[in-house]
C-alpha cells in the first residue's frame, strides 16, 4: 500500500450568503485498501482504524479485517485483526474496539490485537454502524431490519424499531444520535424522537458532532454534508458517479476528516475550513 498527497479532483459546493464552510483539497491519500467501509480516529493512541471489507458487504467469507492507519496517511499495520467477514462500523471504550460485522459484534482488546469475543444479534441481517456510551453499553444498527439493538452486561437486546434505514450512529451527552435514511434523528433516554435535521439527497452513513456542535454526515452514494445544530444543511461534497463516501472519521484537534471510499479502495484525508 502507498500514500500520497491528494490530486483527486472533487466538488465542492458552499453557499455564498451564510458563514462558508468547505473542505480543503485531499491533505492525502491512503492507496489499495480492500473496500474501507469505516475510518475511526482514536484521541487515546492518535491512530486511524479502518475496517476492510475486502468483498461483499453483505457476506460470511473471513476475509475481512481492521488496518491502522497513522495520521498522516501510513500505513501502520495493515493486517492487525483478520478473519472478519464485512466489518463496517466502529467504536472504541477505554481499551476495546467494537466492530460490527454483519450479524454480530465483535470485540477486540485493542493492546493485544486479540478478539476477545462475538457476540452474535438475535434476528440481525445487517449490522452497519455502532457506537458506545460513557458507561460502555454499545448500540448498533441495522440497516436492512430498521432496528438498533443494544448490548448492555455481555448481553443483546432490542433497543429500537421502526427506524427506516438506520445507519450511522453516535453516543453525545446521553443522547443518541440516528441517521435514518435522509433524516438526522436524536433520541432521548426515554426513546422520544426528534428530527434534527432532514432531506439529504441519499442515505445517511457517517456522523461525526464538531467541536461548535454543528455535524459533519456522510453518504455512502457520494455526498458530504455540513448539518447546522438548528438543522440547517449545507452540501459540502458531491462526488456521486467517482467514488463512495462511507463513514468517515473526524480528529477535532486538527479539524481533519478522513473519507473511506469503498469500492475506491483508499482513505483520503481533508480538513474542514470554516472561515
Amino acid at each position: 500500500m502507498k500514500y500520497k498527497l491528494g490530486t483527486l479532483s472533487v466538488i465542492v459546493l458552499f453557499s455564498c450568503n451564510t458563514k462558508a464552510q468547505q473542505l480543503s483539497k485531499p491533505i492525502w491519500e491512503s492507496k489499495n485498501l480492500p473496500v474501507p467501509e469505516s475510518v475511526l480516529y482514536s484521541v487515546a493512541d492518535n491512530k486511524l482504524y479502518v475496517s476492510l471489507i475486502d468483498g461483499a458487504g453483505n457476506v460470511k467469507d473471513g476475509k475481512g479485517g481492521v488496518a491502522i492507519l497513522n495520521t498522516d496517511g501510513s500505513i501502520n499495520n495493515e493486517n492487525w485483526i483478520e478473519g472478519l467477514d464485512a466489518p463496517k462500523g466502529l467504536a472504541r471504550f477505554k481499551n476495546t474496539l467494537f466492530v460490527a460485522d454483519i450479524t454480530a459484534v465483535v470485540s477486540i482488546d485493542i493492546p493485544s490485537g486479540k478478539i476477545i469475543n462475538k457476540l452474535e444479534i438475535e434476528n440481525a441481517v445487517f449490522l452497519n454502524d455502532v457506537t458506545v456510551d460513557d458507561k460502555g453499553v454499545v448500540y448498533v444498527s441495522d440497516t436492512r431490519t430498521n432496528k438498533i439493538h443494544r448490548i448492555k452486561n455481555g448481553q443483546s437486546e432490542l433497543y429500537l424499531e421502526n427506524v427506516t434505514g438506520a445507519n450511522g450512529l453516535k453516543w453525545i451527552n446521553k443522547n443518541l444520535y440516528v441517521l435514518a435514511n435522509t433524516e438526522l434523528l436524536k433520541i432521548d433516554k426515554n426513546k422520544n424522537r426528534n428530527v434534527v435535521a432532514k432531506g439529504f439527497e441519499k442515505s445517511g452513513d457517517g456522523l461525526e458532532q464538531l467541536k461548535n456542535g454543528d455535524f459533519i454526515v456522510s453518504c455512502w452514494a457520494g455526498l458530504i454534508y455540513y448539518v447546522k445544530a438548528n438543522g440547517e444543511i449545507k452540501k459540502l461534497q458531491d462526488v456521486q458517479g467517482q467514488m463512495n463516501t462511507a463513514d468517515l472519521g473526524y480528529n477535532p484537534k486538527d479539524n481533519m476528516l478522513y473519507i473511506p471510499t469503498f469500492n475506491h479502495n483508499n482513505v483520503i484525508a481533508y480538513q474542514l475550513l470554516v472561515n
